[in-house]
């Protein structure tokens, strides 16, 4: 339980009685809080949502699948989430050729590569 002092601090920008009534602030700080724990999660997930997508958006520039890509992370040993990747690439030349070109070569290097080609 938090006392009067550290409610009022974290309900300091709320609009209305929210920012002055002890009883209101506490209601509103309460339910801000919920708010920041439920979105840091919704965060996580769309930012994975976004790095699929650009990592598949690269895959697709080289005719190949995603599952290519994926399978090139693991024979590459590349224990990397699609975060590290997304954001190392987009540091060289803001483009992810340099990243996608080394997985598909794991995954061509050991024969995954032929079945997930796509011919245009």
């Amino acid at each position: 339980m938090m006392n009067k002092k550290e409610i009022l601090k974290l309900a300091k920008g709320f609009r209305g009685r929210a920012k002055n009534c002890i009883r209101i602030a506490r209601e509103r700080v309460e339910k801000a809080l919920q708010y920041s724990y439920r979105d840091r999660r919704t965060k996580k997930r769309d930012m994975r949502s976004l790095w699929i997508q650009r990592i598949s958006a690269g895959t697709r520039q080289h005719n190949s699948f995603d599952a290519a890509a994926c399978i090139g992370f693991s024979l590459a040993n590349a224990y990397l989430s699609e975060g590290v990747v997304e954001s190392r690439s987009l540091l060289i030349n803001g483009n992810m050729d340099l990243v996608v070109e080394v997985l598909l070569d794991a995954a061509s290097s050991w024969g995954f590569l032929k079945a997930t080609t796509i011919y245009p």
